[in-house]
């Protein structure tokens, strides 16, 4: 049955304001991955407060005020693979193995790891955590899971399909290039 021609002209006017409004709505989507990053990255002073606030050693609290990202995740991975080298923390970090090297040098002055050397090859070194370091690695796992619960909470308010279609569109990001033209 053929559409009155009111109707049609409401349906023609949608399709150029729809195609008119993708441009503004990616434009929209771009503004907001960008404060969902930042969101999702807690900023460092934030991090770090409530990590003093959930040490139980004041001594960590303290080591707080010298760490950095990477710090803490070159802790994170030794504490989860102790013994580990140092390739392994660059793999599982993706931190070049340059800075992996200069930053666990930081870290056993620091007394928060230790290295031990094979007897069989003098060349390959293990790092572990010294307790300090341990007590660091522990609060730490403990902010990661605190925000891993907040966004867990977050996520509930959603109906099973707006989760299913946030993991299509994060499953697709995942696979695209946009250096593709």
């Amino acid at each position: 049955m053929p559409q009155p021609p009111r109707q049609r002209a409401k349906t023609a006017a949608a399709k150029p304001a729809a195609a008119t409004a993708v441009p503004a709505l990616i434009a929209e989507i771009l503004l907001r991955l960008g404060q969902v990053t930042e969101r999702l990255e807690p900023n460092d002073l934030e991090t770090k407060r409530w990590m003093a606030n959930n040490a139980r050693n004041p001594a960590v609290a303290e080591m707080l005020q010298d760490s950095t990202p990477m710090t803490f995740q070159i802790i994170d991975a030794i504490g989860r693979l102790e013994p580990v080298n140092g390739i392994t923390i660059s793999r599982e970090t993706r931190i070049p193995k340059g800075s992996v090297s200069k930053i666990t040098r930081r870290l056993i002055a620091r007394k928060l790891i230790r290295k031990k050397l094979l007897p069989n090859n003098k060349k390959e070194v293990l790092f572990l955590l010294t307790p300090l370091g341990r007590e660091l690695f522990q609060v730490h796992r403990a902010f990661d899971q605190q925000m891993e619960r907040g966004f867990t909470r977050f996520l509930q308010r959603y109906q099973p399909e707006e989760l299913q279609f946030l993991i299509r569109v994060l499953h697709d990001l995942t696979q695209a290039s946009f250096l593709d033209v």
